[in-house]
């Protein structure tokens, strides 16, 4: 063998070994086979992949927030139906029922076209990418990102505000991004904040740490807050859910007692707790049955 021969040999055996180590070309999404999706990276290359279980929960399941649901279905009815809508923060209190209604909307509108992808914080990067894929699509998309909260030097915390309000390009008319969280202005509060504001006449303005960390939620068109319930909120959405496993005596004295010792043990009187609580009560309560 000639050494030409033998360095076409040994180029087709580095390239053979490379082809290997390459990430294998993403699986093309399979837009009928959910209503929701999910962004996930592997290797650096990202794709929508479906989501096989969605979460069945209606808007009628929902107690306690009847004023939040009207404010978010509304813009949510505006996007489905082609009109201006806004992008949606949902902050407050936990398990107060803010992804749970990001949820019963898409149950609800998705026979008319509406779906969901859910985006994890340290992929918010990827959003023009996410935005690019389903650009063409004939769906209404809603980029979902749950439990949203950032450090000053976050990467994700920039690319969300260019998407939102900040880039050349304007995003798809298609998609809206509803993000939940713990924080009112998703990133944290300190006493140091203050220190910077400065008194302009008889106004005092904030200073510049406050004003971006104001900047990021402000570049969300509808805000809505989720407060802790009380005694008897917590009781009647226990008793909800109670229904939905067919338990009866959702409100008998006995229930009561119970559920009450459930959230004082857990330190919180939200949906969440309340869900919990029904879920042990009734599989109880089917396990007595069956014996």
């Amino acid at each position: 063998m000639n050494p030409t021969d033998k360095l076409f040999e040994r180029a087709e055996s580095l390239l053979g070994r490379l082809e290997k180590l390459l990430p294998a070309e993403a699986a093309p999404t399979e837009w009928k086979k959910s209503i929701a999706f999910r962004w996930r990276k592997r290797n650096g290359h990202g794709a929508i992949q479906s989501v096989n279980h969605v979460h069945k929960i209606s808007l009628a399941d929902l107690r306690g927030i009847d004023r939040q649901k009207k404010i978010v279905e509304q813009n949510t009815r505006q996007f489905v139906d082609g009109y201006p809508a806004n992008n949606v923060l949902l902050t407050g209190s936990r398990g107060t029922g803010k992804s749970s209604l990001i949820k019963a909307l898409l149950n609800k509108f998705s026979p008319r076209g509406l779906r969901v992808i859910e985006v994890e914080k340290h992929d918010l990067t990827d959003l023009p990418d996410i935005v690019e894929q389903i650009a063409a699509r004939p769906e209404r998309f809603i980029l979902y990102c749950d439990d949203l909260s950032f450090e000053a030097d976050e990467p994700g915390y920039k690319a969300l505000k260019v998407v939102l309000d900040g880039s050349v390009a304007a995003a798809s008319e298609n998609c809206l991004i509803y993000a939940t969280s713990n924080r009112r202005h998703l990133m944290p509060d300190y006493m140091s904040d203050n220190l910077e504001a400065k008194p302009v006449g008889d106004d005092i303005h904030p200073g510049e740490t406050v004003e971006e960390k104001i900047s990021l939620s402000e570049r969300f068109g509808v805000w809505v807050s989720f407060y802790p319930f009380d005694q008897d909120e917590y009781l009647e959405i226990v008793a909800q859910w109670l229904g939905y496993f067919k338990i009866a005596g959702a409100t008998s004295e006995s229930v009561r007692h119970a559920a009450l010792q459930w959230a004082l043990q857990r330190g919180s009187r939200s949906g969440r707790v309340a869900w919990q609580f029904a879920r042990d009560w009734a599989g109880r309560a089917h396990a007595a049955r069956g014996k």
